[in-house]
């Protein structure tokens, strides 16, 4: 049985596995060395190890390595078992008992929100978000907290044309330009809010979840009913920082169960 002189080889090979999988294509040896900062016969050696047992692929023509099939389907089984949903289902149940109104966790399907989870109140409102249901992310405070974190090019990327910006009231943003502005000011602020942009009278407040490397890959929203006496139709200047407290608290909880990191 081996000791506690076989941690830190395990911990510098699943570094070497974070840095394949961070890389958009096969990296050499030297790469990998210089990035953990590991002599190179270290390195070569915990790549043997890992190649002989499927986790990394050597593509000795191209003198390069790569995720084997072994990495694969460890993110098959992570995906099986929704581990996403399992770990936020408490904490937005417990959201939901702290602000009385319903909470979702949701996640970016191409240029659209994807909601996961639902949880409500003991008096629910009817609301078109649910599981299962896609709406257009630009105008979600879940898909624009998301967006908010995303290179420029990647949501340009997803909203490439002016046709994309469908809106389904007479509020939110009708261009890229526009949409640039406000994901701005809510990248600045910590929190996305929507204020009839998806359905008049309701209003939402969002914060995203990170990954290990500080990217966003949900969004925890809390969503409510209100009405917006502002003349003309234009979005009330209420952010409401009290219920994004306690929401980006959730948030933050969540990235930390899952190893995540905040941008």
């Amino acid at each position: 049985m081996g000791g506690s002189s076989d941690v830190p080889a395990l911990r510098r090979g699943l570094a070497i596995l974070r840095v394949l999988a961070g890389r958009a294509g096969p990296v050499s040896a030297g790469v990998i060395a210089r990035d953990l900062d590991l002599p190179r016969s270290t390195t070569y050696h915990l790549l043997a190890e890992l190649v002989a047992a499927g986790f990394v692929t050597h593509l000795p023509e191209e003198r390069r390595y790569g995720l084997g099939m072994a990495a694969f389907e460890l993110g098959s089984a992570y995906l099986r078992h929704d581990p996403l949903e399992r770990l936020a289902g408490p904490l937005l149940r417990r959201l939901v008992d702290e602000v009385g109104r319903t909470a979702h966790l949701g996640v970016l399907h191409g240029g659209e929100s994807l909601y996961l989870i639902k949880e409500r109140p003991s008096q629910p409102q009817t609301l078109v978000t649910d599981v299962g249901v896609r709406l257009p992310a630009q105008l979600t405070a879940s898909g624009r907290a998301l967006l908010a974190h995303l290179p420029a090019a990647h949501v340009r990327a997803l909203l490439p044309s002016s046709e994309r910006f469908v809106r389904r009231t007479d509020r939110g943003p009708r261009n890229l330009p526009e949409l640039r502005r406000l994901l701005a000011e809510e990248r600045r602020r910590g929190w996305a809010v929507e204020d009839g942009f998806v359905t008049a009278g309701f209003a939402s407040v969002a914060c995203a979840v990170f990954d290990h490397g500080a990217r966003p890959i949900a969004a925890i929203s809390v969503t409510f009913r209100h009405f917006c006496d502002t003349p003309g139709g234009e979005p009330c200047a209420e952010t409401w920082p009290n219920v994004a407290t306690q929401v980006h608290r959730t948030a933050a909880e969540l990235t930390t169960r899952i190893s995540g990191r905040s941008a």
